[in-house]
């Protein structure tokens, strides 16, 4: 199964029965949705929209403003918990099957994990396991990130709590010789994948093969897994902008089917 999410050139004018539309006509079979408060409404639309062009929603993206607050005990603390709350109950209630959270936000130093933070998550995955989706957190650029994620996993060891990998956010810290530990320790808790690629200079999300991984030794790491979910694209159209959207979706689709093939 091969899933796109990501911008489309032109996107701006692009409806979203238009988007689906032509994710599915380029030959993919699923899409996952960014899943921000202050579009709630218009984030709650589109699994419908989605599923009417035929594709599948594998996942939500929850927002990552939020990320860092949670671990403290305060009103913006508390505000981030209750989206994550709300990310989850909307998974439930809409049939999606996963939500993939980040552990904080970009380079902010992260608070300490004490037991507001690990309290909240404790309850963020009761409801999952009440409402039968999953959450899979994200590895990320920063490796305080990806520590306070592997954290999170050898101490809730439940199975609607895993991992989803970032190609783009592995290649990025092997240039310092890191990379892969979150995918090597819990893998065989891999429950997502967001597959770009980068220069390791920055997150740029390029179509795969248009960076410097090394793919066949990244799908490598992933089969070795045991994972079977969906091959997931995960880019943007900066770059690409001079292709028109169904020639862009193509060579998207292409890119998917040879990392499908490595697998």
């Amino acid at each position: 199964m091969l899933t796109y999410y990501g911008d489309l050139p032109g996107c701006e004018t692009i409806s979203f029965e238009d988007r689906y539309r032509l994710i599915k006509q380029a030959g993919f079979d699923a899409t996952l949705i960014w899943w921000e408060d202050e579009d709630r409404g218009g984030c709650r639309t589109q699994p419908e929209i989605a599923r009417r062009a035929g594709l599948w929603v594998e996942n939500i993206h929850a927002g990552f403003q939020q990320a860092g607050d949670i671990w403290e005990d305060t009103v913006a603390g508390q505000a981030g918990y209750d989206y994550y709350r709300m990310c989850i109950g909307d998974c439930g209630a809409l049939e999606i099957p996963t939500a993939v959270m980040h552990v904080g936000r970009g380079k902010d130093p992260l608070p300490p994990m004490g037991k507001t933070g690990l309290e909240r998550y404790a309850r963020l995955i009761d409801l999952a396991q009440r409402l039968g989706v999953c959450i899979a957190l994200e590895n990320q650029g920063a490796p305080d990130k990806n520590e306070r994620a592997m954290e999170l996993l050898a101490h809730f060891d439940s199975p609607n709590l895993g991992m989803c990998y970032d190609s783009g956010h592995g290649n990025m810290q092997r240039s310092l010789g890191r990379g892969v530990e979150m995918l090597a320790r819990f893998g065989h808790r891999l429950m997502a994948l967001h597959l770009h690629d980068n220069d390791t200079t920055d997150d740029m999300h390029l179509l795969p093969f248009d960076g410097t991984t090394d793919w066949p030794a990244q799908m490598r790491a992933i089969a070795e897994t045991g994972y079977r979910g969906p091959t997931t694209l995960e880019v943007v159209n900066e770059g690409y902008q001079h292709l028109p959207p169904e020639e862009f979706l193509a060579l998207a689709y292409e890119r998917a089917v040879r990392l499908e093939w490595l697998r």
